[in-house]
């Protein structure tokens, strides 16, 4: 078996080099309790279920510590001080490898990433493209408008009161379900100019964190290929630095029915769906409030 990279060697993988010999009793918490999920998750595994032999003797149960480095691509040394719970800089390369081995489910490789490199696994690049059904059943439940959407801002889901406000997805194809480009490419966003581009300034900003996430997405970048082309100010807003972690806003705008609106809209990335967001817009002014209102009470009318 031939090893791959600085992973063959523990000591190039300590944070300094005093780090090297320091003894257990002086390891966190967290690294700890790294070292009793990886045995756990070495323990559950027979040999025989990734075809290896079972040893004559082991006071064990599960995989040995060289089957696991050798599985992985990794030294046995450099594995056994993963394991310890020592100070070590793991590539992600490596710790998916380890996932790999381990058969780890999504949760227990977000579990191990967050344990070991103190932050989530980079995102997959397939984005959601149906909605979680505990979260269409969420915003069906909520009395303001509410949408779900993925990272490249496809529309999964949405509720009554949003196909009254704002848009009722239903009567668009699904491959044009696209919210950043229904934004920039229809003429009725574009009644009231300046408040068009604070919207979209605030918009870009948000996309931009999400186009960070999605790596080498090859629909995130055809549709920003497509925007290019298709919108002058999405091209010029796009260019400028500004960024945006939190989405947040208040939208104002002239209703068909109700007259001049304006909803706050927030959002949220629910728990266990990190390529998920969910976007409720609540009433921001007394208008506002009273149409929702009349709404609702049509919508449990007629239910």
């Amino acid at each position: 078996m031939s090893y791959i990279g600085a992973e063959n060697s523990p000591e190039a993988m300590t944070s300094s080099p005093g780090i090297a010999n320091t003894r257990s009793n002086s390891r966190l918490p967290i690294d700890r309790q790294r070292a009793e999920f990886l045995r756990s998750c070495r323990a559950r595994i027979k040999p025989p279920d990734l075809g290896l032999p079972v040893p004559q003797r082991k006071r064990t149960e599960g995989l040995r510590r060289e089957d696991v480095a050798a599985l992985s691509g990794v030294s046995v040394s450099w594995y056994t001080w993963l394991e310890q719970g020592r100070h070590m800089r793991v590539s992600d390369e490596v710790l998916e490898r380890i996932c790999h081995t381990f058969r780890l489910s999504e949760d227990e490789r977000i579990y191990l990433f967050s344990l070991v490199q103190h932050r989530p696994p980079r995102l997959h690049r397939d984005a959601h493209f149906e909605a979680p059904p505990e979260i269409v059943r969420m915003i069906n439940g909520v009395t303001a408008p509410a949408v779900v959407m993925n990272l490249r801002w496809d529309v999964l889901a949405w509720n009554p009161l949003n196909s009254t406000f704002f848009r009722d997805y239903g009567a668009t194809p699904v491959s044009e379900r696209n919210l950043v480009e229904i934004l920039f490419t229809q003429a009725s966003y574009y009644e009231d100019p300046v408040e068009f581009e604070n919207m979209a300034r605030r918009v870009l900003a948000k996309l931009r964190v999400d186009y960070s996430k999605s790596g080498d997405d090859p629909k995130f970048e055809s549709l920003i290929r497509r925007l290019n082309t298709a919108s002058p100010l999405f091209r010029r807003v796009w260019r400028t630095p500004e960024i945006n972690v939190r989405s947040y806003g208040i939208h104002r705008f002239r209703h068909p029915r109700f007259g001049e609106l304006a909803f706050e809209h927030t959002s949220y990335v629910p728990d266990g769906h990190p390529t998920v967001r969910v976007v409720i817009c609540m009433p921001n002014d007394a208008a506002t409030r009273q149409a929702v209102a009349q709404i609702n009470a049509e919508i449990a009318g007629a239910g």
